[in-house]
């Protein structure tokens, strides 16, 4: 008796690429680990599970996000009813600096590419399942500043390489609006902040209703708007900043430590970093710069690249680990840029050659042959079945293989090689045949509008 069908359905937020996006996001992936190992990141990879207690403990809301993990079969102990998923790479970082602070040297600089799961509800751009790619530079008790100049330098490095096309980075510290606050009498510094953090999302208008209701006079809710609205390429935000007439000794360090970080993004990648006043969202845990990046033209998307300095990364007790850090939210920027934009890899596989089969009784040559290719570094593929020609020829286009290697077709049973796109056939050995630079990986397909 035949088993009923069983219908598949997806689960909602956690995304399977095909072949040709998944070939894109590893594109993505090759460049960016190129890029952070160019800049000394060592690779790190760490647990996919941490202690829920552990995951409670940073993250604010992250109770309503983790997924719990127990296991189904054999005895329970109790323990894996303790365990979740990391919803993000830096608590588990957190701790595995605590674990081998004895055999690490500092400060230690190291990037992380993993899955990170959220129990959110998903959305276009927001999954529950999806990559992140982490830098981070940690030291012992003090933590030089140049470093919270470094991070999005590489990150734009990176970016400059991808087709994301133009982009920026938005920096902020959150010594600014807390010196800021202070200095025109707000006190309730995180407070303010998450208010100000919803000025995209409901306007000006409703913040500062919202402002007053907490406790704010309207001269301090316009004044908090005032400082919000200001936003430059350049230095000039410090001298806007001083015009509104507002002094404390935080304000003057966050500040200085802005205006370095600006300073060395207008050396090193001009027009790549915005000082914009009006980022808060999670200067309310970071202690020093924070980082938002948006695809110029897909702002609505919101962040696809952000991080911050924590002054406490992790602490033992007795030694305290500040850290900076940037992360990549790469899951969400291919998708960006696959469903926005329309890019994809030119091939759906990685295969640059499809070696024909005459017949069956000589595929050996014909595996012969992609052996050698491989040998050399050249990816190929043995055409499935001794069909027609014109049917293997049509195999290789249907999956964007550019070219069809014929054994025995050329002069005195010599090889032939087929560029199926411009139809040229030419003798060919594989010992020594060269397959173009452009056409030895997938490349990445931009649609022109």
């Amino acid at each position: 008796m035949t088993p009923p069908a069983q219908k598949v359905t997806p689960i909602s937020g956690f995304p399977e690429l095909l072949p040709a996006e998944r070939l894109l996001e590893l594109h993505f992936l090759d460049t960016v680990r190129e890029v952070f190992e160019l800049h000394g990141f060592a690779p790190l990879e760490t647990r996919a599970v941490e202690p829920v207690e552990r995951l409670l403990g940073k993250g604010g809301d992250a109770d309503k996000e983790i997924y719990g993990i127990r296991r189904l079969a054999g005895e329970d102990t109790g323990r894996e009813s303790e365990l979740g998923l990391h919803f993000d790479l830096t608590v588990p970082f957190a701790r595995y600096v605590l674990e081998n602070a004895g055999k690490l040297s500092f400060p230690f600089r190291r990037y992380q590419v993993q899955k990170v799961w959220r129990g959110e509800r998903p959305q276009e751009g927001r999954f529950r399942e999806f990559t992140q790619a982490d830098i981070d530079v940690v030291d012992v008790g003090t933590l030089a500043p140049h470093f919270e100049a470094e991070m999005p330098l590489v990150i734009a490095e990176a970016f400059r390489r991808l087709p994301v096309g133009e982009f920026r980075i938005q920096v902020n510290n959150r010594k600014v609006p807390e010196g800021f606050y202070l200095g025109i009498g707000l006190t309730d510094v995180a407070g303010t902040l998450r208010v100000v953090d919803k000025l995209a999302k409901i306007g000006p208008e409703k913040v500062a209703a919202q402002l007053v209701e907490a406790g704010a006079t309207d001269e301090q809710a316009r004044l908090c708007l005032a400082l919000a609205g200001i936003r430059s390429e350049d230095l000039s935000f410090v001298d806007e900043v001083r015009a509104l007439g507002v002094e404390h000794p935080v304000l003057d360090e966050g500040l200085d430590a802005l205006a370095a970080v600006i300073r060395a993004g207008t050396e090193q990648a001009p027009g790549t970093l915005v000082a914009d006043l009006s980022v808060a969202r999670g200067l309310d845990y970071y202690t020093g710069t924070v980082y938002e990046t948006q695809v110029v033209g897909n702002e609505e998307w919101g962040s696809v690249c952000s991080g911050g300095r924590y002054d406490s990364l992790a602490s033992d007790g007795r030694t305290t680990y500040p850290g900076v850090g940037i992360s990549i939210g790469l899951s969400r920027l291919v998708h960006l840029l696959v469903t926005k934009r329309g890019l994809t890899a030119s091939r759906s596989t990685p295969a640059a050659v499809l070696v024909a089969v005459v017949d069956e009784d000589t595929r050996a040559r014909s595996v012969a042959v992609a052996a050698a290719l491989r040998a050399r570094g050249v990816p190929c593929e043995v055409a499935p079945s001794a069909a027609k020609f014109g049917k293997q020829i049509r195999y290789a286009d249907r999956r964007g293989i550019p070219f069809v290697w014929f054994p025995g077709a050329g002069d005195d049973d010599g090889d032939q090689v087929k560029d199926i796109r411009s139809g040229d056939q030419v003798d060919a050995d594989a010992a020594t045949w060269e397959c173009p630079a452009a056409d030895l990986r997938p490349g990445v397909v931009i649609p022109q509008h």
